[in-house]
């Protein structure tokens, strides 16, 4: 694991190099424990290494026998011993025992189509040199990242945006459409940041840049389907198989491993195959909360039982609501507005487990392939619901259900509700959007300053959604998520964070060959007369206790609606202030006012609105003011 960085420009960049040493020194915290770099007329490119495959030789850039391939790559290729069994039988020498340096042995036989044959989390440059071509990828799901921008000519390259920003070759500007984008989702969706011509590379892709030209390509895309038939018990074992294969290949390591446990089904069944796999007690981590926490669920207790019925090494830590530093260090690792509030439990397990291992595995990615989610409920549910009479809809329940308080314990059950029944009337893909959507148009519209932020959903928006050969509203909307939530959310707030304390997260679930069996598991095995995730949870049965199997969904969230009401009302109310909104004058500040007062007389739950506030307002003074 490791950051990398690069500067490619035809012309020539020798008055540029110094650049590459202050991008590699941005991602420092990436790999504390080596650098390296390649030179060339045309291009400078740079690591920093975190060691966990060969530690003391596995040392980047790598390159082929005779050095005309050279290769950096942040990441893991869990197939790597098949590769070189199969590159040696081939004739190629490899001088280390890194599973990165197959990369270059195998581009030499197979060209840029090398990368479709890794198994594994990655993002990689890589340098032809008698060819003078410049290769980046990034893998198939997006667990790793990478960002560049295209200026003059000119490629920059990095695993993180402030690389790019420190550089002093771009100019940094706000990108107002991308500001629109993370307030209606909380984050920037691929292929934009909010910085104006610094772009992330997609899933799946690869930028080609040779005589001064640069292309984008797609290597892979994800279809969901009904291919994998209607026998429950062989769509299973056929899951499990796949499932159990990527467990076992995420353990490989030279360094200490272990496992985030949250309690939940996804978590507890890895740590459950993991300890077959392992002849010592597997190392756990999960997290608890503390403050007003309302009626918010506490998942330690089942973590425990988890831990003790496979005999994990176990640690726990209580995060409270006093968040000043800990929402400065989180703004910092994502140099971009990120207003996903699992950064904070997903911050303080990413410390805690770094004191104790290098490596970890986590459950990540099973509530987008199983239907975990209560918006993926909702969505089977509304065609149901557009079948009662409109004047019974529009005339009596919606009014109803508009004026329904929120609840005292914090619980979604009537945002939910309201969601649900405001939608309804929307075309299938829209009525997904308003599902997932943080700030819709009308909000927007109430908040925005002298911007106008309003505006009909882009093409990212549903592109996804409506692109899927499947007809089935649930496929198409895990196909959005896939491409969308999946890695510029929850696997974005998994890198940034674990990178920041030196740890390297792997993902079993979103092992490649696993997404694309699960994308063909018809809808009515992942969500059946209203259970989630219905056929995991079966095939979980003779591995995890039944009481975390049957107690409801928490996962890594934070109690944020009774924080805000709560423990974090002043350090908000300081953060909106009319002073500080002032300083961009993006947002009303009354409009801003009236969003508090309904949140905090629970008229309306507005957590994700206030959240996401407060987080673009942290990086605005952090970044740009």
């Amino acid at each position: 694991m490791c950051g990398i960085a690069g500067l490619y420009d035809h012309e020539g960049v020798d008055t540029k190099r110094e650049v590459l040493d202050v991008m590699v020194e941005a991602l420092h915290h990436r790999g504390p424990d080596h650098r390296g770099r390649y030179d060339a007329p045309r291009l400078a490119m740079g690591m920093t290494r975190l060691s966990i495959i060969d530690v003391n030789g596995g040392h980047q850039p790598l390159s082929n026998e005779d050095g005309t391939v050279h290769v950096i790559c942040n990441g893991e290729i869990y197939n790597h011993i098949e590769l070189r069994r199969e590159l040696i039988q081939r004739g190629h020498r490899l001088r280390t025992g890194s599973d990165a340096e197959v990369i270059s042995h195998l581009y030499e036989e197979e060209g840029p189509g090398f990368v479709s044959r890794l198994r594994g989390m990655f993002a990689i440059a890589l340098w032809d040199q008698p060819r003078e071509r410049l290769l980046i990828a990034r893998d198939r799901l997006g667990i790793k990242p990478l960002f560049y921008t295209v200026r003059d000519g000119r490629l920059l390259f990095a695993s993180e945006l402030k690389a790019i920003v420190r550089s002093g070759l771009v100019p940094i500007r706000v990108d107002m459409a991308a500001l629109r984008q993370y307030l209606r989702y909380g984050y920037v969706p691929a292929p934009n940041t909010i910085y104006q011509g610094i772009h992330k590379l997609e899933p799946g892709h690869m930028l080609h840049c040779q005589a001064g030209t640069c292309s984008l390509a797609r290597y892979w895309q994800l279809r969901f389907s009904d291919a994998a038939g209607h026998d429950e018990a062989a769509i299973g074992r056929t899951f499990m198989d796949l499932f159990s294969d990527a467990v076992r290949s995420h353990l490989m390591s030279d360094v200490s491993l272990g496992a985030f446990l949250s309690g939940g089904v996804d978590s507890s069944l890895i740590v459950a195959l993991m300890s077959a796999c392992s002849a010592r007690p597997v190392k756990t981590f999960t997290i608890g909360f503390g403050g007003g926490i309302g009626g918010y669920l506490d998942e330690r207790g089942y973590a425990r039982e988890v831990s003790r019925r496979y005999g994990t090494e176990h640690e726990e830590f209580e995060v409270r609501p006093d968040l000043e530093e800990t929402l400065d260090d989180v703004v910092d690792a994502f140099d971009e507005p990120f207003a996903d509030d699992s950064v904070i439990p997903t911050y303080h397990i990413c410390r805690l487990a770094g004191e104790h291992v290098t490596v970890a595995l986590t459950g990540l990615g099973g509530d987008e392939l199983f239907g975990g989610y209560e918006r993926y409920l909702g969505l089977s549910l509304s065609r149901q619901y557009r079948n009662v009479p409109g004047p019974v809809r529009r005339g009596v329940i919606e009014p109803l259900v508009r004026c329904l308080p929120e609840r005292r314990d914090g619980h979604y059950t009537v945002n939910h509700l309201k969601r649900f029944v405001r939608s309804s009337e929307l075309p299938d893909a829209h009525r997904y959007l308003e599902y997932v959507t943080v700030f819709n148009d009308a909000l927007l519209g109430q908040i925005a300053g002298h911007t106008p932020l309003q505006g009909a959903p882009n093409e990212v928006d549903t592109h996804y959604f409506d692109a899927q050969p499947s007809t089935d509203i649930l496929q198409r909307a895990l196909a959005h998520d896939a491409h969308t939530y999946l890695p510029e959310d929850i696997l974005a707030l998994s890198d940034r964070l674990s990178m920041r304390f030196g740890l390297e997260l792997r993902v079993p679930f979103v092992d490649h060959a696993v997404v694309e069996y699960c994308a063909t598991i018809p809808s009515s095995f992942k969500i059946r007369a209203m259970v989630k995730k219905y056929l995991l949870k079966q095939v979980a049965k003779p591995h995890v206790p039944a009481s975390v199997l049957q107690h409801r969904k928490q996962g890594f969230a934070s109690p944020m609606s009774a924080w805000l009401r709560g423990d974090l009302k002043r350090y908000v109310a300081d953060t909106l202030s009319p002073k500080r909104l002032a300083r961009h004058g993006l947002f009303d500040a009354p409009a801003v006012r009236r969003m508090l007062d309904a949140h905090n007389s629970r008229h309306e739950s507005y957590d994700k609105q206030i959240f996401t506030l407060v987080m673009f307002q942290k990086w605005h003074e952090r970044f740009i003011a």
